[in-house]
């Protein structure tokens, strides 16, 4: 876990996310890094929007708001970005399980 949080707090930081960043934040904290470990936490985020990712963690979900009506049909358009948009959430929950298995 500790990787995740060098991670997080590299990005929080607004440095980038990279081995050489990682293993400096690893070894100021007295943690011993495993390259392997490193370079596959740096590959498996370079897919993933972190902030996204951040706001859109479960823990930090916001209650689903109760509809007031059924919505209208969607326009040719709003169903292009709609699938654009899941899509997209597909490939960051593919990438977001790439991380979780480093950890498993």
């Amino acid at each position: 876990m500790e990787y995740v949080y060098a991670a997080m707090l590299l990005h929080k930081a607004g440095k980038p996310v990279n081995e050489e960043n990682l293993n400096n934040v690893l070894n100021a904290a007295g943690i011993n890094p495993d390259a392997a470990r490193v370079k596959s936490l740096v590959a498996a985020l370079a897919e993933v929007n972190i902030e996204e990712a951040i706001k859109t963690a479960p823990a930090f979900a916001a209650p689903a708001a109760p509809a007031a009506s059924a919505p209208a049909a969607p326009a040719k358009e709003e169903k292009k970005e709609e699938k654009k948009k899941e899509d997209e959430k597909q490939k960051e929950e593919a990438a977001l399980e790439g991380l979780g298995a480093l950890f498993g």
